[in-house]
């Protein structure tokens, strides 16, 4: 048994909080921006973070090639812009704690994917119950009443389907990642930012407009929405990924894995500390379950 050093444990807590943050500040952040803009300047200012990394670090530039960059593309579509923005879009009817509790079932979905599409992944029996549990956990956030939510008030459904795009995204993301050809660390998180935000920004190009000449978006851009704004695209986004990237060279992706656990619930506290949100018991109950799943379908003790 693999004892991990102080410093892995204090490098996967700070990712835990800029993580299960994000859903806190995204909520903040909203109350002033569009979802579009939100994402595109989140982008903008986490790429401009790495590219000064990288160049603060001497980056050789010169491995990137029209095949990397075209995995890169992908990363950047399906594992950064089009989650942040279904997240940012389904933030707008939903609490934050809400969205960090459907967060919880992308490693579900990942190991589901995985079986399909990476040799030696396969979908055991006990992995096959843990995605069952998971299931069941969504079913259960979302309630049984779910179809008549549609038929009445469907924003609030829609938005919740929203963010489980975001999460199953961000599953087929660290698939493509995966699969990636090897590439510098750092290379790859800095271009596919860059290529993120250049795939964001004609769609946030009218928000801009209206922004420039003074006209309010969603409410007034407070000092706290500015705070917001920065820390999801310096912390959240940047330094995040280049936490990311030096705890999974130091740790490996098992360790990595207990942040599957905390950040939804990182992000239930935040929720309801901060901005005061109530936490039904359907969703305490809901985040048992989807957790049971997640803990079920990586253990390593096999129970048959």
């Amino acid at each position: 048994m693999n004892v991990h050093p102080l410093k892995d444990w204090l490098l996967m807590l700070s990712l835990v909080v800029m993580w299960g943050s994000a859903f806190l500040f995204n909520s903040i952040a909203l109350q002033s921006l569009s979802p579009s803009l939100l994402v595109t300047v989140r982008l903008i200012i986490g790429a401009l973070v790495l590219a000064l990394v990288a160049l603060w670090k001497g980056l050789d530039w010169s491995s990137l090639n029209r095949r990397l960059l075209g995995w890169f593309l992908a990363m950047a579509v399906i594992g950064n812009a089009l989650p942040f923005y279904l997240i940012a879009w389904g933030q707008q009817y939903v609490s934050s704690s809400l969205a960090g509790i459907l967060m919880a079932v992308m490693p579900i979905a990942t190991l589901v994917m995985a079986h399909f599409l990476i040799h030696g992944e396969s979908l055991t029996r006990r992995k096959g119950l843990g995605f069952l549990l998971g299931f069941l956990g969504i079913v259960i956030l979302m309630g049984a009443d779910a179809l008549k939510e549609l038929a009445a008030s469907p924003r609030s459904l829609v938005a919740q389907f929203a963010i489980l795009g975001g999460a199953l995204c961000y599953a087929a993301g660290s698939i493509i990642a995966r699969l990636r050809p090897e590439s510098d660390d750092l290379l790859t998180s800095t271009v596919v930012l860059a290529q993120a935000a250049l795939i964001t920004l004609p769609f946030s190009l009218p928000d801009m407009r209206q922004a420039a000449t003074g006209a309010s978006l969603a409410g007034e851009l407070s000092v706290t929405a500015i705070g917001a704004i920065l820390f999801l695209g310096i912390i959240a986004t940047g330094l995040a990924t280049v936490v990311y990237f030096i705890l999974m060279r130091r740790a490996g992706p098992t360790f990595l894995s207990l942040i599957n656990y905390l950040i939804p619930l990182w992000a239930l506290l935040a929720g309801v500390i901060v901005l005061n949100e109530t936490v039904t018991p359907q969703a305490i109950i809901a985040l048992t379950v989807i957790l049971a799943g997640i803990a079920l379908s990586q253990a390593r003790r096999r129970f048959w």
